[in-house]
């Protein structure tokens, strides 16, 4: 009877890890949606209240650490529990790193403020409509209880890698037509690289999940593409 109020109680907190995970990463995916529609709209307090949610979402990172911690130390758990708990403490960092990266994008909103636009901004939403898609499947999956579908979430990065390529290369020929345009550039650079970077953490979510469901360890880098051979590449940068 022991062993089995002891179970009980195992999976009773595992679910509630799960819960809270769940929660997080609802808030960081709205963290940079918000964060990108107050840069698009220009709108300075929609920041500021990103911005102001971030405690929020940091001290349930922390709680979420600190319960899996106490999980481990009460329990010692083995085989899927510990690939559980492990997996939840790494992408609790991520999905904390991502909420970050939308604060940084809201910063960029209030330096903005009162300036006109260089030009507007369809490709960065573009890449926050697909990262908020990424974060909406793989939660998906971990909530569902398996890893099935998971890697599609690789193929959404690249689309966010060729996005940001292509924002810094019509920056660039933006600044080279107009150096005055330079420090506006910059700073959208940096939006496009922040949710560039939020991709590959939506990424790492994705290997952990579908380590935690199967024992399997995946890397993002093993779904993508082969590139071609060099003589097609000089021909084309673009590939």
């Amino acid at each position: 009877m022991q062993a089995i109020s002891t179970r009980k109680q195992q999976d009773s907190e595992l679910t509630e890890l799960k819960r809270m995970l769940l929660r997080l990463g609802k808030m960081s995916g709205s963290a940079v949606s918000s964060a990108v529609w107050s840069l698009e709209k220009r709108d300075v307090d929609a920041a500021l209240s990103v911005i102001d949610g971030d405690d929020v979402l940091d001290e349930l990172a922390h709680r979420i650490d600190a319960s899996c911690m106490n999980f481990a130390a009460r329990y010692q758990p083995l085989g899927e529990d510990l690939r559980t708990v492990s997996s939840i403490m790494h992408m609790a960092i991520n999905l904390e790193r991502i909420g970050d990266y939308g604060v940084n994008i809201a910063r960029a909103t209030l330096d903005l403020d009162g300036k006109t636009l260089i030009k507007p901004l369809m490709d960065i939403p573009r890449m926050a409509a697909i990262l908020s898609e990424m974060l909406d499947k793989i939660l998906s999956i971990f909530d569902a209880g398996n890893a099935e579908g998971a890697s599609a979430v690789f193929a959404m990065d690249q689309q966010i890698d060729a996005l940001e390529k292509q924002i810094i290369r019509e920056l660039i020929t933006m600044v080279m037509e107009r150096v005055d345009r330079l420090e506006q550039a910059f700073l959208l650079m940096n939006v496009a690289r922040t949710l560039e970077r939020a991709g590959d953490h939506a990424t790492n979510i994705t290997e952990r999940v579908i380590y935690m469901y199967t024992g399997k360890t995946v890397k993002a880098a093993d779904y993508k593409p082969p590139k071609p051979p060099y003589a097609a590449r000089a021909k084309n940068p673009e590939v």
